[in-house]
């Protein structure tokens, strides 16, 4: 049988992708992070299947409910908030699932930087601007960053960049960042995105980390920071250029 990692989207029941929905509807095991995991996603799971929150079950304990599934024939739906790509904790999971002998697949979601995005109503790359966007966190009770990683030297290159994991610690966050984007920077905050309750606080690097504290963000929020956020004067894409060169088929 096969066990499906999922992205289950940034919290909208409805960004779920198709075939996310369809295998959803089809398993006969869901484990799923209840405190990420909107609650209606459910709702498409078989009537007789096997629910499993795992927001309180540890690494082995989650791999053995999967292989338990496995063994007895069971296809399973493992959910996971956003994308899998993406600090979903799927890499671990993967291996020992490699180990067991267990088959699967994952299926890409939404992730939370680009339903954040959409919130902004804003493209992270813009013409002339920007092309280039840095997915990082912040390492404090979590996993310690590689060398290199940390945000005064990812933030040399000037690029946008989107902290996932990082809303407790904004202050440290402009405080790292200042020196290479400047204080005026154009910095936004998206908390809950794509949900009846989201969040959107729009700022500068000078400004931001007191709107997230006034505004009470602790988690499942977005930090980004780059001059695409506000521009408005760029030139247009070459894609569309009517000076470029167009083939008929």
């Amino acid at each position: 049988m096969t066990v499906y990692f999922i992205g289950a989207g940034p919290g909208a029941a409805d960004l779920i992708t198709v075939r996310g929905a369809r295998l959803l509807a089809s398993c006969g095991v869901c484990l799923y992070a209840g405190s990420l995991v909107p609650r209606e996603l459910l709702a498409a799971c078989p009537p007789d299947a096997r629910l499993t929150d795992t927001a309180q079950l540890d690494l082995d304990e989650i791999t053995a409910e999967l292989v338990r599934a496995d063994r007895a024939g069971q296809d399973v739906a493992r959910l996971h908030s956003g994308d899998p790509s993406v600090f979903s904790a799927v890499a671990e999971q993967m291996r020992r699932l490699d180990a067991a002998g267990v088959t699967y697949e994952v299926v890409p979601g939404v992730p939370a930087f680009a339903a954040a995005a959409a919130a902004l109503k804003r493209e992270l790359t813009v013409p002339t601007v920007g092309q280039t966007v840095i997915l990082t966190r912040v390492a404090q009770r979590a996993t310690a960053m590689p060398d290199g990683e940390d945000l005064a030297t990812l933030g040399r290159s000037g690029a946008l960049m989107v902290l996932h994991l990082a809303a407790q610690h904004a202050e440290r966050v402009v405080a790292e960042l200042l020196p290479h984007y400047g204080a005026d920077c154009p910095a936004a905050v998206v908390a809950l995105a794509s949900r009846p309750d989201e969040i959107v606080l729009r700022g500068t690097l000078d400004t931001i980390a007191g709107q997230v504290a006034e505004a009470g963000i602790l988690r499942t929020a977005v930090i980004i920071v780059g001059r695409t956020l506000g521009a408005e004067q760029f030139g247009d894409s070459h894609l569309y250029s009517p000076e470029r060169e167009r083939h008929s088929c």
